[in-house]
């Protein structure tokens, strides 16, 4: 298709009225790949505007009730950041502006490994783009704010979905409106097009349900609950290094650790740990107890020691955590036409991984592309869920994955046990290669490139494996055995007996 034949019809997709229900990160871009494509565009969001003051304010002050994940950590992973770059660069220029900071591959390089490195083709999208999910947020939607063709509705919510039956297909017609200041006052909106984008806390599967429209959901506890505490470095202290001997992110068996460098001087600071670990649970929930464990770990100590920075909210948690697909085709035939969900909303994954942000952007932009494609109800419906389950399910598949690993490993820890001996051949080889992998891409620059590019989701999970070179330096690393490589993998800290030690010291 030409240029011209792409311009007249997205000129036509004018003509379509488009309603996106949630105008968090995931509403907001889909709104703007929409646009790209001439859609109308109305956006419905429950909760109130950001205030009109710095990031600080928006951080402190903004009620953001739909977005539980709102305080935790946030970054925009490389798929994301190159959909920026290409799209919007204006908009990466306001985050920027904003405080946000790039971190490009040659900055994630431990000073071990620098002097060997060299540049090659696609390091230039390896980068992540890390400041406070306020400011972030904040920032997309003054950016969503200045479009013309981009209407935002925050004085009313969403109570249901419109639904007209005939000849045994269901179509979404519309939404039922509530007035924020007047819960009495309803009305119906006719729509196009609806799009769910209210992602972990969305209602429309039920709203679907109340109207016997079952739609498939695969759901999967990770069982795990992580903890945030965030806080300022003190004036004239300097941000620490990344590559500090003791890294300030790392895996202690049986419990997970992290800082999140934020704009101006903020930073967060997150503690996740799985669900059976109740004392630890107990003792991290206190701002003083928290702390306390954190001042355990090396590699935190640059962070949080007292002459070091000031925390400025107490910790906060966040729980039920699980893995969800949505499938909206039966047989390959679909449930309902002319409704997508977009996002947490279809597919949820562990937000340990950092992954929602990126893959709910891929998710907005496969939708655009397929609603400019066709107007034909049931082929966008078919397409939208082939181009899914192609491109966000390999991503949603491994981060189930390694959410099935870590229930493994934390109970055989907690347990007292490795369960060694009931391992097959087949268990012990995936073991072994595991911790060679993770000991390799510690002390290869080659390997460390290949996981940066699954991590950074710019290739389908695992496809660096594919490597000839990458398979066999870990070939070589299995040589040298799993004692030594998993000594390299794990930072200091107590062990876990330590640990319940140290907190039962503290009364």
């Amino acid at each position: 298709m030409n240029n011209q034949a792409v311009s007249s019809f997205e000129n036509v997709n004018q003509s379509e009225s488009v309603a996106i229900v949630g105008a968090g990160i995931c509403g907001l871009c889909t709104a703007l790949a929409l646009n790209q494509k001439g859609f109308r565009v109305s956006l419905f969001e429950r909760d109130v505007p950001p205030p009109s003051g710095d990031p600080d304010q928006a951080f402190f002050e903004w009620t953001r009730r739909g977005a539980a994940q709102f305080r935790h950590p946030h970054a925009f992973l490389g798929l994301m950041c190159s959909v920026l770059e290409e799209k919007y660069p204006d908009l990466l220029e306001d985050f920027f502006s904003a405080g946000a900071r790039k971190v490009a591959f040659k900055d994630m390089i431990p000073p071990h490994l620098s002097s060997t490195y060299q540049p090659e083709p696609g390091d230039e999208k390896i980068w992540v783009l890390m400041c406070r999910r306020a400011t972030m947020e904040t920032v997309l939607r003054r950016y969503v704010e200045r479009i013309p063709n981009i209407e935002i509705n925050n004085k009313s919510y969403i109570t249901n979905l419109e639904i007209q039956h005939k000849d045994g297909q269901n179509t979404a017609t519309g939404l039922r409106i509530t007035d924020r200041q007047d819960n009495n006052l309803e009305s119906v909106r006719d729509f196009d097009l609806i799009i769910d984008a209210t992602g972990r806390s969305s209602k429309f599967h039920q709203w679907l349900a109340a109207k016997d429209i079952e739609i498939n959901e695969q759901r999967d506890d990770a069982e795990i609950v992580y903890y945030t505490r965030h806080y300022k470095l003190k004036q004239g202290i300097d941000e620490p290094s990344r590559h500090q001997e003791d890294p300030s992110m790392g895996d202690l068996g049986y419990m997970k650790y992290g800082v999140f460098p934020g704009d101006a001087g903020h930073f967060a600071l997150i503690i996740c740990l799985p669900l059976a670990e109740t004392e630890l649970r107990k003792t991290i929930k206190t701002g003083g107890g928290f702390d306390s464990v954190c001042r355990t770990i090396p590699g935190l100590l640059p962070w949080i020691g007292s002459d070091k920075s000031d925390a400025t909210t107490e910790p906060f948690g966040i729980g039920q955590i699980h893995a969800v697909w949505r499938d909206y085709l039966d047989q390959g035939q679909p449930q309902i036409l002319n409704f997508f969900a977009v996002g947490d909303s279809h597919a949820r994954t562990n937000p340990l991984y950092g992954r929602g942000c990126s893959t709910a952007t891929l998710h907005a932009h496969i939708l655009a592309d397929v609603l400019n494609e066709t107007r034909d109800p049931f082929a966008r419906a078919i397409r939208f869920s082939e181009e899914t389950t192609n491109k966000i399910r390999p991503i949603f598949d491994a981060s189930l994955r390694e959410d099935k690993n870590g229930i493994r490993k934390s109970a055989e820890l907690i347990h007292g046990k490795s369960q060694k001996e009931k391992w097959s051949f087949k268990q012990w080889l995936g073991k072994s290669f595991g911790d060679a992998l993770g000991a390799a891409a510690k002390e290869t620059i080659t390997v460390q490139r290949g996981i940066a590019k699954t991590v950074n989701l710019l290739e389908n999970p695992g496809d660096f494996l594919k490597d000839p070179k990458i398979r066999r330096t870990v070939f070589l690393y299995m040589l040298r055995g799993r004692r030594k490589n998993q000594g390299v993998q794990r930072p200091r800290g107590l062990e876990r007996d330590e640990m319940l030690e140290h907190i039962a010291s503290l009364g």
